[in-house]
C-alpha cells in the first residue's frame, strides 16, 4: 500500500500544478501597455483601429479608422454597468460641443446583449455613433477588462489620454482641448 501512495501523491500534485498553470494563463491581467506609454509621455497608435465592428441599432459596420482625422473620445460601456449609466448623459451633453470642433464620442458596447444596448442608447438619447464588440477582442486590445473605460484619440490616430473608470467633465474637456489645438 505504501508503494502505491507515493505515485498517487505525485500524480495529484502534478495535476494541481497543471491546473494552476492553466488558470494563470487564462486569467492574465489586461495589458496596460497603453497606460505605461501615456505615463511616459508617449502617444501610442490606437490599437485595432481598422477592425470593423457592427453598428449598434443600425445596419452596417464601421471602425475607428473611419473616423481618422477627427478627435475621438472612445468609450467602452455596457448597459448593466452603473458608472456607464452615470456618464452616458455627460457624454451626450458634450457630443454637440465636440462635433463643433471636428471631434466625436464613439461608444463601443463590451460583451453586452444587443437589445439591452439598444435600450440603453434609447433611454439616454445617445446621438453619437455606437458599435458592438461582441467578442471583446477590440476592448482587450485597449487593455479593457472593466467598465467604463475611455480613451482620447487625436486626429493622427494616437491615444493621448485615458480613463480607467467613470469619466468626469475634466476628462471630456481634455478631449475638447485636443480637438481645439489640432
Amino acid at each position: 500500500m505504501k508503494r502505491r501512495i507515493l505515485p498517487i501523491l505525485i500524480t495529484v500534485v502534478g495535476a494541481g500544478l497543471i491546473g494552476l498553470l492553466i488558470y494563470g494563463v487564462s486569467h492574465q491581467a489586461a495589458s496596460r501597455s497603453i497606460d505605461e506609454q501615456i505615463g511616459e509621455g508617449r502617444e501610442p497608435v490606437a490599437p485595432d483601429a481598422s477592425e470593423v465592428l457592427p453598428a449598434l441599432g443600425a445596419a452596417g459596420h464601421s471602425s475607428l479608422a473611419a473616423l481618422r482625422g477627427k478627435v475621438v473620445l472612445l468609450n467602452f460601456w455596457a448597459s448593466w454597468c452603473e458608472p456607464c449609466q452615470v456618464e452616458a448623459p455627460l457624454l451626450e451633453k458634450w457630443q454637440g460641443r465636440l462635433a463643433g470642433h471636428g471631434a466625436t464620442v464613439l461608444g463601443v458596447t463590451y460583451l453586452d446583449a444587443s437589445p439591452d444596448s439598444e435600450a440603453f442608447v434609447a433611454r439616454y438619447h445617445l446621438t453619437y455613433p455606437n458599435l458592438r464588440d461582441d467578442t471583446g477582442d477590440f476592448a482587450h486590445a485597449y487593455g479593457t477588462d472593466k467598465l467604463p473605460e475611455s480613451f482620447v484619440i487625436n486626429r493622427a490616430g494616437r491615444v493621448v489620454a485615458l480613463s480607467r473608470g467613470e469619466i468626469d467633465e475634466r476628462f471630456v474637456e481634455r478631449a475638447l482641448a485636443v480637438a481645439e489645438k489640432s
